[in-house]
């Protein structure tokens, strides 16, 4: 087993430089046809957006952020993976390993570490957050095979190389995919795992006696089904078409992933994003240093075939936000989550819930250990 090793990952001035050059030569299209967001991100909240990024983002400040806690790098099956790793000083602290999905990143968690590792009162917690394989400072596989089920299994020897031999898992998005065939391929090296986007199939009969944020909910996934699922097909047929272009564009790559953070998360009482301009450009910053746009992307094709069905035994938790884009019913989580023990129903935050409602996050991450 390989032993990890410390890692700092740093922000390259030469990067920043050409990235300030490429912004402001950037040819714009014409302003949309429709109003608002319904062909995308608008012409003029694009360029505010790029000039920000160009001009007025810290740099230095977002340097300073994603080195500020401890990092390793772990060789696992000949790739790479890098992982923020933050111990806690609670003697009986438990293993967490969180995983992010896409357009997300490992830094994600920033805000829930400390809240997590040294809380004021409740179960403590290590920290694990790995980057996908593809993703933010994990190697990017030059062969087929790193999907989901491979990703799971390197999480275990992950956390092995780390001290770890049983541990907690927690994901959404991708996250919840790698955690759930967690608890199907490693059930002994699992406490628990918590979701906060389970996949399960409806049945009929399944939504009866909803409530009506549970409807609300259900309305936004089929608006998410019906107006934007486009990227989701386009990744998981032809990842290398797009990585040309957002590899090569950073107006590009900012316009991609932009609109999924601001339709994906939630809003304040003021219908305003709970992630701002610089929230969304650290992300943004994050796949265009490492260049991954066309590697992130091969995980959907990976996951083509994906059994999304086999029964689930462990502890299970589920916190549901109401800003999230897939929400199956309890009664499916439960009939494929067989050992659901902990549901909880949030009234803010969205699919980025770790970094838009930090306090919330961690909260049900405490009462679901406590319920175990």
């Amino acid at each position: 087993m390989a032993e990890p090793r410390p890692f700092v990952p740093e922000v390259d001035p030469k990067q920043v430089v050409d990235l300030r050059s490429r912004l402001s030569r950037t040819r714009w299209p014409e302003a949309a046809t429709e109003p608002d967001w319904a062909q995308g991100p608008p012409l003029e909240e694009m360029q505010r957006l790029v000039a920000h990024w160009q001009d007025g983002f810290d740099w230095e400040r977002y340097a300073a952020r994603i080195a500020s806690v401890p990092q390793v790098l772990v060789e696992i099956d000949g790739l790479e993976i890098h992982a923020i790793h933050v111990r806690s000083t609670n003697s009986d602290a438990v293993p967490l390993v969180l995983t992010h999905g896409w357009p997300s990143t490992c830094f994600e968690f920033l805000d829930v570490i400390e809240l997590l590792t040294e809380p004021d009162e409740g179960q403590a917690f290590h920290v694990v957050c790995p980057s996908l394989p593809g993703y933010g400072w994990s190697a990017k596989p030059s062969a087929q095979g790193w999907g989901v089920e491979h990703t799971a299994d390197a999480w275990v020897e992950l956390m092995e190389a780390l001290g770890y031999s049983r541990f907690i898992a927690q994901g959404g998005d991708w996250g919840a995919m790698v955690t759930t065939e967690l608890g199907v391929r490693h059930p002994d090296h699992l406490l628990g795992i918590h979701l906060t986007m389970p996949m399960a199939a409806r049945e009929e009969g399944d939504e009866d006696g909803a409530s009506e944020l549970q409807l609300a909910g259900l309305e936004r996934q089929g608006r998410f089904r019906k107006h934007g699922h486009g990227y989701n097909l386009l990744q998981r047929t032809r990842p290398q078409t797009i990585g040309y272009s957002l590899v090569d564009s950073p107006a590009g790559q900012c316009a991609w992933i932009v609109e999924k953070l601001r339709d994906w998360s939630g809003v304040d009482q003021d219908g305003r994003c709970l992630l701002d301009d610089d929230a969304m450009l650290e992300v943004v910053s994050t796949y265009w240093l490492t260049s991954t746009a066309a590697s992130s992307a091969r995980l959907y094709r990976e996951a083509v075939g994906l059994d999304r069905a086999t029964y689930v035994d462990v502890p299970t938790g589920v916190t549901i936000f109401p800003y999230e884009i897939i929400r199956p019913p309890r009664k499916a989580v439960a009939r494929r989550y067989r050992g659901l023990t902990y549901w909880s129903e949030q009234d803010r935050g969205g699919h980025f819930a770790a970094a838009e409602v930090p306090d919330v996050f961690a909260r049900e991450l405490r009462a679901f250990a406590a319920s175990l």
